[in-house]
């Protein structure tokens, strides 16, 4: 079957997501590793991404844990610098196949303010043909009803998309439902394969 879309998803695909070289910076690794053993910033950050209010949800977790109630509240104050830099590389692909009219997705786990917030930053994230992020269904990757969605919507399924992420465990999920695949590690990976897909030649496919 011929790929008639080209889904992304956006951390550490097109923009880098690292919130713990911010902590690292700001707080020295030993103690960042402590405050993330303690605190769960990953669960806040997952409840986030399938809805739950950003800023209440960073205040509520530091009024819980008043040891750690300014370093929690960097997850808020310096939410962007976790959110960056865009990958440029991945960034000139998803234009390239835009400019050669082949649909591009958004498939993101992402809170609604946060999301926001990026598409203020980064203009490129505003050039999806269509954009299916997390908070905005109440649902997250892995879960089988977010690929569900985007399916329904698009009117596209299984072998006719290719998706690449950077976590192992959305990549089975989309495998499971008969996506083509790949797990994105760095750009030049994923520039082979949307070669390899015959979506882009060579030189498209260059940075």
């Amino acid at each position: 079957m011929t790929i008639e879309a080209v889904v992304f998803d956006i951390g550490n695909v097109l923009i880098e997501w690292a919130p713990e070289r911010v902590y690292d910076r700001l707080l020295g690794e030993d103690r960042r590793r402590h405050l993330f053993a303690a605190v769960d910033l990953e669960g806040m950050n997952y409840a986030v991404d399938q809805g739950a209010p950003f800023r209440e949800s960073v205040h509520r977790l530091a009024d819980e844990n008043p040891m750690y109630r300014d370093e929690i509240l960097l997850w808020h104050d310096r939410w962007l610098e976790m959110a960056s830099p865009a990958i440029d590389h991945s960034v000139t692909l998803l234009r390239r196949l835009r400019g050669k009219g082949i649909p591009v997705f958004a498939l993101s786990n992402f809170g609604a303010e946060t999301f926001e917030f990026a598409c203020a930053t980064y203009d490129f994230l505003n050039e999806f043909d269509r954009g299916y992020i997390s908070a905005h269904y109440r649902l997250a990757k892995p879960d089988p009803a977010f690929y569900a969605a985007l399916e329904t919507d698009s009117g596209l399924s299984g072998a006719s998309l290719l998706f690449a992420d950077d976590r192992p465990e959305n990549i089975a999920a989309a495998k499971a439902r008969g996506w083509n695949t790949h797990l994105f590690e760095e750009p030049g990976g994923w520039a082979r394969s949307l070669v390899a897909h015959g979506l882009l030649t060579e030189e498209e496919s260059r940075p």
